[in-house]
């Protein structure tokens, strides 16, 4: 594993020392970590400001909405009569909960 120095101010490095006391875990450590964590948040952000990106396009497009707004239209029913059917189970006595294939 490649090794990287770097200067943090004094304030960080005692923070960053009295965690990794605290967890009981190196310096190098919670650094990895830290940058680890800080890395894949920054890849989600630009992931989702392209996914955000894609659905602005393809929704100001009039055909593409119109069938977004269908696909969503049949969700509901699907939902509503999935919530009518665990009202008649749970009238008959029936918990919906249950795991009955188990």
């Amino acid at each position: 594993m490649p090794a990287i120095s770097l200067r943090l101010p004094d304030d960080v490095e005692a923070k960053l020392k009295a965690e990794a006391q605290l967890e009981g875990k190196s310096q190098s450590e919670i650094a990895r970590l830290a940058i680890t964590e800080y890395l894949a948040r920054r890849e989600r952000k630009r992931f989702m400001a392209k996914m955000v990106a894609e659905v602005r396009t393809a929704y100001a497009d009039p055909e593409i909405r119109r069938e977004a707004l269908a696909i969503v239209e049949e969700f509901d029913a699907a939902d509503a009569g999935l919530e009518r059917l665990i009202a008649e189970e749970r009238a008959a006595g029936i918990d919906p909960d249950e795991k009955w294939w188990e």
